[in-house]
């Protein structure tokens, strides 16, 4: 076809989508049988091959829809698009196209057998819980319908698979495939013929994990199923060779501030290989001056390159368990970028002086080549700071000894300005998973944090803040890490919960930091401090990356980005990118020219990758959990009511392990309710389970495929 033989054809199609959607628009909400609408689109005297065309995209697009007389505008019936986003056994929700920040909750019954990641047509219907609950009417374009679950057996002895989401019901397994597998695998496995229900759907099995009952190999489905892979392309491999075998020439060493004779180190765990941040401090006048360098990746990932589009689609790197799936390949992560001790280094150093307040007075951005004195450790910093050190560190540690307690009193400063600010300080508990040889996990513990590692946060927080500043200053597209302030709704329910345990509720008509942070602190040491904790945390807004400055909520921050982590996280190496152009050529224009799309892009897929790493390594610690708990059936345990639903309550122990107590197990099952997610409660006794009450509980069943963990009470 030529060019302007396909300009034609498109003009057509064109024309006739115009046509019919003015001829439905004329009908409202009487529907048009296909020989009406053909007819008053005049096809007769054109090409009915373009009006086919036309309709058939209109359809594809949610614009047009089939009732059984005929076609009508979808949104003249309150038909409207949206993405399948959330399967579970008995229900799902979509995103509106059109309201993409509010779900909608689909029964199961209503769903047609949608798959995630398919576009559907959807209606609204009456709501039993007030929150939006909808039908799909038809799925207007399917997604590539991959999903993994357990081989299991149905009444016939027949090997069928039990999908992760979806179906409670088994599925059946096409039979005509090489893949091999076997009772109580996990596998990945894609849709090959669909019904009108999910249990109607057949499946082909693509990959086989191992046994479903290793958590290490529900972890590697996960992380399969939704894209993430430790293969690099060849292409990247290829670069990541080629710069790791780069050396310092010194031609770039003289456009840089050269900072090898300066006494700068790094702080991290004993295990970390990716070193991207280093620290240097020094008194000035009654205030400091701080420099954070960071590995200058920008430096060997250049636009569109190999690497570049692999790190771009990954995002950030993955961690869970002991495993680490790296945003670049260790050539890069742990070789030429970082920053290991008594090795030259490429960076690019924020430059800062602070006031006795250790608020930015002044700071600066500048390339520089950098030689790391000591790879500290944070257990060893922690043992110096308490005054504990030994002879071993106190030489090791001897040409930054004197750095040490500045950067310790400037935490303490830069902590009481964070309160000052009004940034609320919500208890979190970070889980630490411990394999034994066989990658089995042994044991939960909750992560411990020392003042280095508060010092190390503040030190990165200070440059991430003068990162932003910098951005807005000279005008720069940027990727800002944005934290909006929580939702009216989400503080409805917080004030509700606040009223109900007689806690004083402050003016929430303009929402501000200091509102939560007031409430933290006065609930602090109290019995209900555990439950307020939780409700704070839940009604706060998730961070995201965004090229507006609108600012960081939970940090009580006007100005804030990611710039401390370019080995891990994209947005950081985008900022360095787009900074290191300013810096190179000093116009705020040309740099918007060349990157103001291209941050826009990197916040979205930022964005995104962000939740999807988040979701993973949530998932594959459960599986983690539930294999180490599966050790201890029938032991119990002191913890704490974690969450009240519909049915029962989740309690958590202090090692951070969470499992629920369902209704089904209490005495009077069926007399129980869900208090406001307050507590559980029987309806006709005095008996509650209250959130962050302690509650003793036994192990009574444990799920390694799903992550679940089940506890009864123990009397």
């Amino acid at each position: 076809m030529s060019e302007k033989t396909r300009k034609t054809s498109e003009e057509m199609i064109e024309s006739y989508e115009r046509k019919i959607l003015k001829a439905l628009e004329k009908a409202g909400e009487r529907c048009l049988p296909k020989k009406d609408l053909e007819a008053k689109c005049r096809t007769n005297q054109g090409d009915p091959n373009a009006f086919h065309a036309a309709l058939k995209e209109l359809m594809r697009m949610g614009d047009v829809c089939v009732r059984r007389k005929g076609y009508g505008l979808s949104r003249l019936f309150g038909y409207y698009t949206a993405e399948v986003v959330r399967l579970s056994g008995t229900f799902g929700f979509v995103r509106p196209e059109l309201d993409p920040e509010n779900d909608v909750f689909i029964p199961g019954k209503f769903l047609l057998g949608a798959m995630p990641g398919d576009k559907v047509l959807y209606h609204l219907i009456p709501s039993r819980s007030g929150k939006p609950e909808g039908e799909v009417i038809d799925i207007i374009e399917e997604s590539d319908s991959r999903l993994t679950g357990k081989i299991v057996e149905d009444e016939d002895g027949i090997l069928c698979l039990l999908p992760d989401t979806m179906a409670r019901t088994p599925i059946r397994i096409n039979r005509r495939q090489s893949v091999q597998y076997k009772l109580g695998d996990k596998v990945l496995a894609e849709i090959a013929v669909r019904g009108k229900r999910h249990a109607e759907h057949m499946a082909n099995v693509v990959f086989s994990f191992g046994t479903a009952e290793k958590a290490s190999a529900c972890a590697k489905a996960m992380i399969t199923l939704h894209g993430v892979t430790e293969e690099f392309s060849l292409e990247a491999l290829a670069e990541a060779v080629e710069v790791s075998q780069e050396t310092i020439s010194e031609k770039e060493i003289s456009r840089r501030l050269d900072l090898r004779d300066k006494p700068i180190f790094t702080i991290d765990s004993a295990y970390t290989k990716d070193i991207d941040d280093a620290v240097s401090i020094e008194p000035l006048g009654k205030g400091y001056k701080l420099c954070v360098h960071i590995a200058d990746v920008s430096h060997y990932v250049r636009p569109k390159s190999a690497l570049d589009m692999d790190a771009i689609s990954r995002g950030t790197s993955v961690y869970y368990a002991d495993q680490v799936i790296p945003m670049l390949p260790k050539e890069l992560s742990n070789g030429i970028c970082s920053l290991n001790p008594q090795e030259d280094r490429l960076a690019f150093s924020a430059i800062m002086e602070l006031d006795e307040y250790g608020e930015i007075v002044k700071y600066d951005f500048k390339k520089t080549v950098i030689r790391s004195r000591v790879k500290g450790v944070y257990k060893e910093v922690n043992q110096i700071l308490a005054g504990e050190a030994d002879e071993f560190l106190k030489i090791k540690y001897a040409e930054v000894m004197d750095m040490i307690p500045l950067m310790d009193k400037l935490c303490d400063i830069r902590v009481r300005e964070r309160e000052r600010r009004g940034a609320p300080e919500i208890e979190t508990v970070e889980s630490a998973i411990i394999l034994n040889d066989e990658g089995i996990c042994v044991d939960v513990q909750p992560r411990t944090r020392g003042k280095s590692e508060c010092i190390i946060e503040e030190m990165m927080l200070l440059a991430n803040e003068a990162a932003a500043k910098f951005a807005g200053e000279k005008g720069l597209p940027f990727v800002y890490r944005t934290h909006e302030k929580p939702s009216m709704e989400k503080i409805e329910n917080l004030e509700k919960v606040l009223l109900r345990l007689g806690v004083e509720v402050p003016d929430f008509s303009d929402v501000k930091p200091v509102h939560l942070a007031q409430i933290l602190k006065n609930a602090k040491g109290t019995p209900a401090y555990p439950v307020i904790n939780v409700m704070v945390l839940r009604s706060m807004a998730k961070a995201s990356y965004d090229t507006q400055p609108i600012g960081h909520f939970g940090l009580a921050l006007a100005d804030y980005a990611h710039f401390t982590s370019p080995i891990r996280r994209y947005p950081d190496l985008a900022i360095h990118r787009i900074m290191s152009y300013f810096c190179e050529c000093g116009s705020s224009e040309k740099v918007n020219k060349r990157y103001k799309v291209f941050a826009g892009e990197a916040a979205k897929s930022s964005s995104d990758a962000e939740v999807r790493a988040i979701m993973l390594e949530r998932d594959c610690e459960d599986c983690y959990k539930a294999e180490y708990m599966q050790q201890h059936l029938g032991e119990e345990f002191e913890g704490i009511v974690s969450g009240i639903s519909d049915f029962g309550f989740y309690a958590e122990l202090p090692n951070s392990v969470e499992g629920m107590v369902h209704v089904r197990t209490l005495p009077e099952f069926d007399e129980w309710y869900n208090d406001d997610g307050i507590a559980f409660r029987e309806v006709h006794g005095d008996r509650s389970y209250k959130l962050g009450e302690t509650v003793r509980v036994r192990c009574v069943k444990t799920d390694v495929n799903s992550g679940n963990v089940d506890f009864e009470v123990a009397e």
